[in-house]
């Protein structure tokens, strides 16, 4: 199954008070493995970014004013998202920035499937963080490179702790664009383990149980 991690960085946070996108990144799984398709773009938001938004992604008006406009880009997104189960942390405020910027475009809304990872976290961890940082902190994810919030980062991040959530054990090994010869070179290694039966001896024994007697509560003798 093909799915897609998307994050997105925006302007501010309420669309009402016409903020805009400035950022989308998406990373493509295949059976929870990451492709190396990927989709990212900066984008002019036709607005100044507020003093908030800034202190989490970082990007200027100056540098923004440069990029591509939703309308340029939005075909091309909507083509590598079709028909794939979208996961998103937080899904409520990323959709309804992208649903906006489609709206503009007189485009329908998203329906895709949604897996929304913060109420997976929160289902599974009530009460405590489920901030993406607080999920890579639980998880041991190395989060270290996230100095600020950009789009292509978090999806890496979310993808990792994605897999953790829904107990799945991360894979490592992407035979896809192995060759046979090699595939089989793996699947006719031959592993051999060793187990070594060590049996106490009776005075070892006697010395454990004089341990346990002493060392322990009177009530389990």
């Amino acid at each position: 199954m093909k799915e897609i991690v998307l994050d997105t960085e925006t302007t501010g946070i309420s669309i009402k008070e016409g903020h805009r996108i400035v950022e989308i990144g998406c990373i493509e799984l295949e059976n929870l493995i990451p492709t190396n398709n990927k989709f990212h773009c900066y984008l002019n938001p036709e607005r100044k970014v507020s003093e908030k938004a800034f202190e989490v992604h970082g990007y200027t008006d100056e540098f923004l004013a440069t990029q591509k406009k939703f309308n340029d880009i939005g075909d091309q997104f909507l083509e590598f998202i079709k028909d794939k189960r979208l996961i998103i942390h937080n899904a409520e405020f990323d959709l309804g920035h992208l649903n906006n910027e489609l709206a503009i475009l007189g485009k329908k809304k998203i329906d895709n499937e949604i897996v929304d990872t913060l109420i997976l976290a929160r289902d599974k961890f009530p009460g405590s963080p489920v901030s993406l940082d607080a999920l890579c902190k639980r998880y041991r994810v190395d989060n270290s490179i996230r100095t600020q919030h950009t789009a292509l980062i978090d999806c890496d991040l979310l993808a990792k702790v994605y897999i953790n959530l829904i107990d799945q054990k991360e894979p490592t090994l992407n035979f896809q664009n192995k060759d046979d010869d090699e595939v089989k070179k793996i699947n006719d290694l031959e592993i051999s383990y060793f187990k070594k039966v060590v049996i106490p001896t009776a005075d070892e024994i006697k010395k454990h149980e004089s341990y346990l007697k002493k060392n322990l509560k009177k009530n389990f003798f």
